[in-house]
This record gives structure tokens, sequence and C-alpha cells, in this order.
């Protein structure tokens, strides 16, 4: 178990006049500038890997949120998520999912540091047990946000009053189920954007999103996790221009808006190691996972 202080208070041509020696002195130049604005261009790109917070071998601080969602079909992301984890927290009815396991897979300790809600979902003995067992309990009684957007707030706050370094926050179980969940679930991206510079991911039902902020991104997509399939939405607004490489359906200086062209259905190439985007307004970045596999004991 964690131990950690709970802050959780109240982004003309000069040409024609030069010498053939100056000509080509000055086209020296021209190609280290354009080579010097390419490099440029790459540094200013953000680099995302979205799923390295679940590749094999790899090293990755992250904090993990566990949502009100079945864990069963989920339980190979949920062990490599968990044992990741610099903080895992879990919002009120997930600690029923998290429980369950723990009696069903004999041994497991799915105790989070921290379980946040209005605790109208998680069963009172369930509560209990947690606290018992080390759970840091706060209620949080807005009916105006989301368990989830909630909790990510505390989560956030937490990390900074113990001035923790993660490289992503991952909400496990934020698709499946009830529609209007998973479209809270995404608002809270938009939401966490205000005041995270981390990345934060939703994962679910062999799904993981993120949003992509206007910019230039570069992502990774070679880590062997992903499924093939992959979408781009510009939800809650118009995107006037977006441009990409590494797609089968590349798009180029174009605008999409629900009730028009959205890139959904979408595939990675093949041969790609990485997708850029490069947006002027908030997309949604959305793909495919592989299930991992357990191993045989």
């Amino acid at each position: 178990m964690l131990h950690l202080g709970w802050g959780y208070g109240v982004w003309g041509s000069r040409l024609a006049s030069y010498t053939n020696d100056k000509m080509a002195a000055a086209a020296k130049r021209s190609e280290a500038d354009s080579s010097d604005t390419d490099s440029a261009d790459e540094k200013q790109k953000i680099k995302l890997r979205p799923l390295s917070c679940l590749e094999p071998g790899v090293t990755i601080n992250l904090a993990l949120i566990v949502l009100n969602q079945p864990l069963d079909h989920q339980y190979p992301h949920l062990i490599q998520l968990w044992n990741r984890a610099t903080i895992r927290a879990a919002t009120d009815g997930a600690s029923n999912h998290l429980h369950d396991l723990m009696v069903t897979r004999e041994g497991t300790d799915y105790v989070p540091d921290l379980l946040t809600g209005d605790f109208d979902s998680a069963r009172p003995e369930v509560l209990d047990f947690m606290k018992e067992k080390g759970a840091k309990l706060v209620e949080t009684e807005d009916q105006n946000y989301t368990d989830f957007t909630k909790c990510l707030r505390i989560v956030h706050r937490t990390l900074e009053h113990n001035k923790l370094h993660i490289d992503c926050l991952v909400a496990l179980g934020a698709f499946g189920g009830r529609f209007d969940h998973t479209i809270s679930a995404v608002n809270t991206l938009y939401d966490a954007a205000k005041t995270v510079k981390y990345p934060v991911y939703l994962i679910g039902d062999d799904n993981i999103a993120c949003l992509l902020q206007p910019g230039s991104y570069s992502i990774e997509v070679d880590t062997g996790l992903e499924d093939g399939w992959c979408a781009l939405m510009p939800i809650g607004g118009k995107c006037t221009t977006i441009s990409t490489t590494g797609l089968k359906y590349n798009l180029e200086n174009q605008s999409m808006e629900f009730g028009g062209l959205i890139s959904t259905s979408n595939y990675l190439d093949p041969e790609a190691r990485e997708v850029t985007v490069t947006t002027d307004s908030p997309v949604v970045w959305a793909m495919g996972i592989k299930r991992l596999k357990l191993k045989a004991k």
C-alpha cells in the first residue's frame, strides 16, 4: 500500500546577383536551414506511445483509475496496469469488482490506495473491507461531475502534493455497458486537459482512446499490441484542418465534423511504425488493442 499525503483541497530573389560560388554557398545554407526546420518540426511534435502502458518489458510510471465495469474479461490488462502503477485509485462501484476478484482469485491483492465517490454503488461490507485493508476513502458528493472526473482530479492533486512523476494516467473500464457512461468518460478527457500535462488514456473492451489537443503528434504504433483499426473523431466541435500519415485512409488538410466526414473504421498502415497527426482542433484518437494473454502458472 502506498503511503501518501492526500492533497485534495477545496497548454526578390537575391540569387540573380550572386556569383556561382555565392549561389552554391546560399544553396548549402538553404539546405541547412531546411534541415534545421525539419528537425525543429520533429522536436515540436508531441510523441505518444499509447500502448506502452501495456507493452511487455517496458518501464513506465503510471497512475491507474479503475472504473465501474466488470473486470473478468479485462483481467490481463488489470494485472499489467496494477503492477506498473505508482498510485492506484478506484471509483465507487469499481470497489465491488475489485473485491470480487480477490474473492474468486485467491491470493490476489487489489486494494486501491484511494477510493472515491458518493458511495451509492459500493456495497457497505466492501467499503469496510477496503478501509480495513488500508484504502483511503474520499467521499465526493458533487453531483455535477461524474465519479471518474472527481476521482481523476483527486488523483492529480495527490500526485502534485506528493511530487510524484507519472508518464501517463490510465482509466480501465472506460468502455462497455451504458452509452452515456462511455460519452461521460470521453468528456472527462476534455475536462482533464484543462489541468493535467500528462497523457490520459481510456481503456476498455479492447479499445484505447485519448484526446489530441491542437498541435502535431507522432503516435508510435509498433508495440505489437495494436489491433489494426483506428479512428479520429472531432467530438465536441468542428475540426477545420487535419492531416495524417501512417493510415490506410489518410487525411490531407481536410475538415471533420459530425454530420459530415469523420475518420472512423480506419486502419493503421501495416508498414507504419508511427502515425502523425496535425490538427487545429481537439480530436479523439482511438485504436484497437490485442488482448494480453496470461502466462500459464
